[in-house]
Parts: C-alpha cells; structure tokens; sequence
C-alpha cells in the first residue's frame, strides 16, 4: 500500500510540474526566432523542488504532452514539428536540464548556493541544446546560431536561475514539512 501510494505521488509531482511548465510557456517576450519565455523558470523550479528523476520525468511528459500536438509549448504550440523545429532543442534540454540541476542538489545539498550554482549550470546546458538544434536546422554559422540562440539569454537565464533557485528552494521545505515529497539525507543534517 505505501508503494501505491508513493508511486501515485511521484506520477502525481510530474504531472503538476509539466502542467507548471505548459502555464509558464506562456509568459513570453518575443524575439526574431527564439523567445524568451517563463519555460526555462519553470524547468529550474521543477528540478530544484523534485531533483534529477522526477523532475527529468516531468520534462519528459511536458515534451511528450506537446509533442502530441496538446498547445503547451511557448506562443500555445504544440505538435512534432516543433520538437523538430529550431526551437525544439530547448525543449529537449529542459530533460537534461531538469536530470543534471536535480543530480546537483541530490549530490551536494537542497540549499540556495548550490541551487544557484545548479540552475547556472542548467540554463547553458538547455541553451546548448537548442543552440546546436537551431544551427543545424536553419543552417546556420556557429556565430550565428550563438547570437540567435545563446547571447540574447545569459542575462535573463541569470535571473530566472535566481528566481528558480529561491522558489524551489523555499517550496521545496515546505514541500518536505509537509511530507509531500522525500527528504535527502542532506536535508536531515
């Protein structure tokens, strides 16, 4: 019974974070080719409170939720061709994203340094992904495709790996008081 119940309630955290992640797509300020949207907000959120499994998971059922055609990517799109598009490997970053920013939370400590230093790290591997994406689909230069893809970025990623960092280090506790999601032994010391 209290596998069930745990079972529900990792497949219950993945489908609330892919759902946040489809509502924050749809905060976004457009530009040329790639806008700049609340998905990558939600992807640090996402693995900062449920770490790498679950929030990877989460990520995995928001590109596959989108991939279907349902209109939860950035602009209320959806379908293959997205996921194929130049913008499609951002959203295939936000899998390794969400594994390695929780990988480095589980490894070191669900405190805000090391979850700032996490969604850092995070952000550049989501903007690699859709970097190398966006070159090879519109056949772009690596200069052009950094110019499009990664320098209009870096400073609002900064401050969404901030933001991230601190709401899902602060709703994660409470998370965890609640006794909603496990705590790692790093969180008992």
């Amino acid at each position: 019974m209290e596998q069930q119940r745990k079972r529900l309630r990792f497949m219950l955290n993945c489908a609330l974070f892919a759902a946040l992640t489809a509502i924050l797509a749809q905060i976004e300020i457009p530009l040329p080719l790639i806008p700049i949207s609340g998905q990558t907000l939600a992807v640090g959120i996402t693995a900062t409170i449920l770490g790498s499994k679950q929030g990877a998971l989460a990520m995995i059922c928001y590109a596959v939720i989108g991939g279907t055609g349902v209109p939860v990517f950035a602009g209320f799109s959806g379908g293959a061709h997205v996921l194929v598009g130049p913008s499609g490997g951002y959203i295939f970053g936000f899998i390794a994203t969400a594994y390695v920013t929780g990988f480095i939370l589980e490894k070191t400590s669900f405190r805000f340094q090391n979850a700032l230093l996490a969604n850092i790290i995070g952000m550049f591997i989501t903007l690699a992904f859709g970097t190398t994406q966006l070159k090879i689909i519109l056949d772009l230069s690596w200069n052009a495709a950094l110019v499009a893809g990664v320098y209009p970025f870096i400073i609002v990623g900064l401050m969404k790996a901030a933001l991230a960092s601190w709401i899902g280090i602060a709703v994660r506790k409470r998370l965890v008081h609640a006794n909603l999601i496990l705590e790692t032994k790093q969180e008992v010391v």
